[in-house]
């Protein structure tokens, strides 16, 4: 015998449920309050598993129990549930994403290398937030050569999370940025997301793309392109490192003038 699509089922599987979770909590909401033998036979599942689906749908939100044996009885909890299950959810991804970054940092500092210069391409905007993950990895100060506002612009709400977490991992910056209402901004939280940092007349020095010297790390990150790039060298780095310090005196220079 055929069975009779059910457009709700249907749309509960989609969100995620397996075929006996949406039957049995469909089987709920339209009994009501029932005891799992009602609920089993009207949901087209045998008792047993109507106990592991029930269990399943308390842990998920979506019903609970009422009374003791062996009047024990069921209820559905409203439909509202469903989009606080996928809030959990997504809160959960998001958690496990920041672990993962976390991990692959820590990884990397046991990975083999073979002693010559990396140089690694990120691309878009997930890239580009990669490329500042990674520098969340230093042991030393941020050297930076950079323009506020191409970063701030595009993910104006990962910055101050990112700000944040530098600031609580005690990693310090020396920044040379030209002066503007968002760099002074930054300035007057120098404090507090340990930042030190160098105006210059914007008319001198507007930097594009950002450029941030860190350990044996060159990062540049392209907000015009949406593209990050991490060079991994000793070499490049020490001499980068080498030039910012030139610039930081100049930009001391300009700044006195």
């Amino acid at each position: 015998m055929k069975t009779k699509p059910n457009p709700l089922k249907d749309s509960l599987v989609s969100l995620g449920l397996s075929e006996k979770e949406a039957a049995v909590y469909l089987a709920l909401l339209e009994l009501g309050r029932s005891t799992v033998s009602k609920i089993s036979r009207k949901a087209n599942v045998n008792r047993s598993t109507g106990y592991v689906i029930l269990d399943s749908l308390i842990n998920k939100g979506l019903a609970h129990i009422s009374g003791k044996e062996p009047t024990q009885e069921y209820v559905a909890e409203s439909p509202d549930n469903l989009a606080t299950m996928f809030r959990r959810e997504r809160e959960k991804i998001d958690a496990d994403i920041e672990n993962s970054l976390a991990l692959a940092r820590e990884l990397k500092s046991v990975q083999k290398s073979e002693g010559r210069p990396q140089v690694k391409f990120y691309e878009g905007v997930e890239g580009l937030k990669q490329v500042y993950e990674d520098t969340l990895s230093t042991t030393e100060v941020i050297r930076a050569f950079g323009a506020y506002e191409g970063a701030e612009n595009e993910l104006s709400g990962y910055f101050p999370k990112y700000y944040q977490r530098r600031a609580e991992k005690n990693i310090s910056v020396r920044g040379i940025a030209p002066k503007t209402s968002l760099s002074q901004t930054r300035q007057s939280e120098a404090t507090t997301e340990k930042r030190e940092l160098l105006l210059v007349p914007a008319d001198k020095f507007t930097p594009s793309p950002e450029i941030d010297i860190y350990n044996n790390k060159v990062m540049i990150a392209s907000w015009r392109e949406k593209l990050g790039i991490i060079i991994e060298s000793a070499e490049i780095a020490d001499a980068m490192k080498k030039l910012f310090e030139l610039a930081w005196i100049g930009a001391k220079q300009v700044k006195e003038n």
